[in-house]
């Protein structure tokens, strides 16, 4: 049984030593009390003075402000409600609340480990500028290089928080406010006792509050957007229950908090409200544009995916004008936006050339050219169908050279991996590193049950129901579901765009413009809430089985190893393996790594190929020249990296195969170096997952 008894301190609140089961409903959490004195009166009043505002500010009668107040009262509602939600999920699944800080680290696996470092990097630095300047100058993630980390990963949400955590901490010690509760844990089974603490003052708990906060925004937004798209407020409450309904495949946040979709996705939503505010009207406002501009920024800031995302935007709202639905003028208006946006980006990300190479960049070029020359089009070909045709194909065909032409002059090749897996899935077309992708499940092809799973939840029947309606009025966003459709067909982790947007989409089924045939306005919402009720036959069963996961974390061979690392190695020591294990290497002990899991650099691919030739069939002799030349002084050998395979053909050693068919046939490295080490390596760590071998070399300089 774990056991939690609170320790006291100086900084944190003192109380009895308390005990907690974590089988226990609740957990036990300390209850705070509160009183409340009725203040009808009060409350009335300042309702009143709100309304009153209202009308002045925004020129809104009584009944159109008490409407704004509504909105505004239920988007919040489902904002705190995803934000519980979510946490509630997260807490059952790792009870975190229990875990000690080795632990919490650990739990960030694979690249969530990776950007949660930078974090505690700043904020235990001497001081925010220290700390930031040592991740723009990092020699710990790809020794012995030393890189721009900020500029690599996109961490603006890690320099932003660990501003917030250091202003928050200093304010809190100065006025000895303590920040928060720590606890003893007796784990059992023979293990010391360790240390959980709970509250704004521990680090991963001020970070995942804080991403989760951001995701309950998110929601509020979809009810906002839904609301606005469909023009009721029961239309964003239809896109929140389906959100909420179809929750697994929305959303991978309360799974995986660090990664950048988690902080960059909910700022897409509030893009796309703008958006399409600004497609409403003739002549959008200086303050719109604006906003827009802002939004794409903030979205395209904290992930190198963004750029595709809007590809997709750009290339629906560019068949929209082709088809004659959006003039010219508002064309270019959105295109200039975006530009500008793309600008920022460069600048703020250092000049990361993978934005200017991108097929995005090229496309608002390519787009802006044919607007340009629109007339030429219609003097050379017939207006219809072949000037539609060919605009598509001018577009198409140009974006392509552009993006190819830019890459060559800038030298850049890190998105080239990108091709080859579009390539890979529409031929027989395949290498290590489209292996690496395609071999993980969340790359394949969307999964049948996924279609089923929509099915049940009659969200599929009903979208398409709206697109065959819709599809001549609403051309935009007939054309981004359609988008975000072929993404997450060809790739399943890109579901999270396509089931959320048709949330969004199911808003329509409250449309008055759209289904006023209906009849009157309460046959109309009975009918609504008819389709809400079969929708919530599954949607209910879907909820009570994300409330009925329960787990708890524990990796103790992996605690052993890196107790072990901080122990018995120098600071200064250089480590290499498997890219999931080198990121918690690199949080939990400081040391240096020579690859990690974010392999969107063509340089890192490159590194982890010599990495993972541990896991091939080559000489052993090539492989210790490998680690060498990369000045390796560990290796962490995993057997099961050797032996796993997500499906035929998956495991390392048939993915080598594919690269080195010369050598295919032989027995894997790893399987040799998992019975005898010598006289190549020394193995001076093992236990049931982790080997370590040393790499012996001439000594050099220390860092």
């Amino acid at each position: 049984m774990v056991v939690k008894a609170k320790k006291q301190s100086v900084k944190e609140q003192t109380a009895a030593e308390r005990e907690r089961s974590p089988a226990a409903p609740g957990r036990g959490r300390r209850a705070r009390e509160s009183r409340a004195q009725p203040q009808s009166s009060l409350n009335a009043c300042r309702a009143g003075s709100l309304s009153a505002l209202l009308r002045s500010r925004l020129g809104l009668g009584p009944a159109a402000s008490f409407r704004l107040l509504t909105v505004f009262a239920l988007a919040v509602t489902a904002g705190f409600l995803h934000w519980h939600h979510l946490f509630h999920l997260f807490e059952n699944d790792r009870h975190f609340s229990h875990m000690s800080a080795l632990e919490k680290e650990m739990a960030f696996r694979t690249e969530m480990g990776l950007y949660y470092s930078y974090f505690k990097t700043i904020i235990e630095a001497p001081t925010f500028l220290n700390g930031l300047h040592l991740i723009m100058n990092d020699r710990l993630t790809e020794y012995p290089l030393v890189i721009n980390t900020l500029k690599r990963f996109n961490l603006y949400p890690e320099v932003v928080l660990a501003s917030w955590y250091r202003v928050y901490s200093s304010i809190m010690d100065f006025f000895r406010i303590p920040t928060k509760m720590c606890w003893s844990i007796n784990r059992g089974e023979g293990l010391e006792p360790v240390e959980s603490c709970e509250g704004l003052g521990d680090p991963a708990y001020f970070y995942i509050t804080f991403v989760f906060l951001l995701n309950g925004v998110m929601m509020s937004l979809f009810y906002v957007y839904g609301a606005y798209l469909s023009g009721s407020r029961l239309g964003g409450a239809v896109t929140v229950l389906c959100f909420f309904f179809n929750h697994g495949e929305s959303t991978r946040v309360m799974w995986t908090p660090p990664l950048r979709e988690s902080f960059s996705y909910p700022f897409l939503v509030l893009q796309m409200l703008l958006l399409t505010y600004i497609l409403r009207y003739r002549k959008p406002s200086r303050n719109a544009i604006l906003a827009l501009c802002v939004s794409n920024v903030v979205f395209m800031l904290p992930w190198q995916f963004a750029q595709f995302v809007l590809l997709t935007q750009v290339a629906s709202l560019f068949v929209s004008y082709v088809l004659g639905y959006l003039s010219p003028d508002k064309m270019q208006t959105i295109l200039t936006t975006h530009m500008v946006a793309l600008g920022v980006c460069f600048v703020l990300m250092f000049g990361n050339s993978m934005l200017l190479t991108s097929f995005y960049a090229s496309s608002l070029i390519s787009i802006w050219g044919i607007i340009a020359l629109r007339d030429r089009f219609r003097e050379t070909f017939r207006a219809g169908l072949i000037t539609w045709v060919m605009q598509c194909l001018a577009w198409v065909v140009t974006t392509v050279i552009l993006k190819f032409m830019l890459a060559v002059v800038l030298g850049a090749s890190d998105d080239a991996h990108i091709s080859s897996l579009i390539k890979s899935k529409f031929t027989s077309y395949k290498d290590f590193d489209t292996m690496m992708y395609t071999c993980a499940a969340e790359f394949d092809f969307m999964e049948v049950e996924t279609v089923l799973r929509y099915i049940k939840t009659l969200l599929l029947p009903v979208n398409v129901l709206l697109v065959s309606i819709i599809a001549g009025r609403m051309v935009y966003h007939s054309l981004q579901l359609l988008a975000f459709a072929v993404l997450a067909v060809l790739i399943m982790r890109l579901k999270l765009f396509l089931t959320p947007h048709m949330c969004l989409m199911a808003s329509l089924l409250c449309s008055r413009q759209l289904f006023g045939w209906l009849g009157e306005k309460l046959k109309h919402q009975a009918a609504v809430l008819a389709i809400l009720s079969i929708m919530a036959v599954q949607g209910v069963t879907n909820l009570q089985y994300q409330w009925g996961i329960m787990g708890e974390f524990s990796n103790l061979p992996q605690e052993e190893l890196l107790e072990w690392i901080k122990e018995n190695t120098p600071q200064s020591a250089v480590f290499a393996g498997a890219m999931p294990t080198m990121a918690s290497v690199k949080l939990s002990t400081g040391r240096a790594i020579v690859n990690h899991p974010h392999y969107e650099d063509a340089g890192l691919r490159l590194r982890t190929k010599l990495v993972y030739a541990m896991y091939s069939r080559k000489p052993v002799e090539v492989v210790k020249r490998n680690l060498i030349s990369l000045q390796v002084d560990y290796f962490i050998l995993e057997d099961s990296w050797c032996t796993r395979r997500s499906r035929p053909g998956c495991s390392m050693p048939e993915i080598w195969d594919v690269e080195d068919p010369q050598n295919a046939g032989k027995t894997p490295l790893c399987m040799m170096m998992s019975r005898e080490t010598r006289p190549h390596f020394s193995t001076v760590f093992y236990n049931s997952v982790y080997k370590v071998l040393k790499v012996p070399k001439a000594a050099r300089p220390s860092r």
